[in-house]
């Protein structure tokens, strides 16, 4: 079967809980110096409770489908009835879900995520079956595609392998979002693959820490990238926008001022949004402004999906400004 874009990450079933007992508080013992805090021993009362699908491939997927691209998602789910939820919503989405996996030796990945009064979350995440990526289950004998988009893959660099060279034999476009025990491989592992994507993208925190340049090191993080990457690098920072390199020029854009009910699902709604548009025009610019739109309206409701723009759909802000800087 032919596809214009595949999907490969992970699939999950979330929980979204909001208590106005939830404290956001400063703490040096976290990383990003906050942390969202209950009194230990305590029973709070959540105000707002949530149900969701999620999950990087899944999200993507529905992204792409809603750009009116045919798609397809690889995946791992239980068999279970939140196994059974995520195939369904994809279904209602349009998307081919035959290569979703269905296992029952364990369940299917699970989130419970603590929103606080700010909208940021704090995630408390179960992978379940979504560590359960087996090369022998890959489809890629029975599809063909124009693009995979490969999102968390568990760490399994055998999959990965196999991505890369599939792609690599039938002349499909890459692009990847890594999830963190992706990212944790190292760049030794990565860095023969990475020079095969056409579009590679994570934050700045994950860039600095799969690099090992400081943070605030922009500049060298970029020339890096550049430099082991096949095609452009998409780096987000959150609140503060996005910075896009193509190896000759800098595209910078913010964020629009909307409102924040909470953030999941966000950065996979730029990253998939990004690449549709890229796909469609090739103009880094215009993606920037796709991607923007979609992850500010995925923002302003519970869960990764709910938000997701239909084609021609900009959303409810005005596009954001993009500039560009050589080099």
């Amino acid at each position: 079967m032919k596809y214009d874009v595949i999907t490969i990450g992970s699939s999950t079933f979330d929980v979204f809980m909001k208590s106005d007992e939830l404290k956001v508080v400063p703490s040096e013992a976290f990383t990003v110096g906050q942390a969202i805090c209950a009194g230990f021993g305590s029973k709070i009362e959540a105000q707002t409770i949530a149900f969701a699908t999620g999950g990087g491939g899944t999200n993507a997927a529905v992204t792409f489908a809603r750009q009116g691209y045919r798609t397809a998602c690889i995946g791992v789910v239980g068999d279970d009835l939140a196994g059974k939820e995520v195939v369904r919503q994809l279904q209602a989405d349009g998307v081919e879900t035959a290569y979703i996996t269905r296992h029952q030796e364990d369940h299917t990945a699970y989130s419970v995520i603590l929103v606080g009064e700010n909208g940021e979350r704090t995630i408390i995440s179960y992978k379940g079956e979504g560590q359960h990526f087996a090369v022998a289950e890959l489809p890629f004998d029975e599809v063909e595609a124009d693009w995979l988009y490969v999102d968390s893959i568990g760490g399994h660099l055998e999959v990965l392998d196999a991505a890369v060279r599939w792609a690599a034999t039938h002349g499909v476009k890459l692009a990847t979002n890594p999830g963190g025990k992706d990212l944790a491989l190292g760049l030794d592992a990565l860095k023969p693959h990475l020079k095969r994507f056409d579009v590679v993208m994570m934050n700045q925190e994950e860039a600095a820490r799969l690099t090992g340049i400081p943070y605030a090191e922009e500049r060298k993080l970029f020339v890096f990238m550049d430099d082991i990457i096949g095609g452009i690098f998409v780096m987000t920072r959150g609140r503060q926008g996005v910075v896009v390199s193509d190896g000759r020029s800098v595209y910078r854009a913010g964020v629009p001022d909307s409102p924040v009910v909470e953030r999941t699902g966000a950065g996979d709604a730029f990253n998939s949004a990004f690449v549709a548009e890229y796909a469609r025009s090739g103009d880094i610019a215009r993606a920037i402004q796709v991607g923007t739109a979609n992850a500010s309206s995925v923002v302003t409701q519970y869960g990764a999906k709910a938000g997701i723009l239909q084609a021609g759909d900009e959303g409810s802000w005005p596009l954001v400004e993009v500039t560009r800087e050589d080099i």
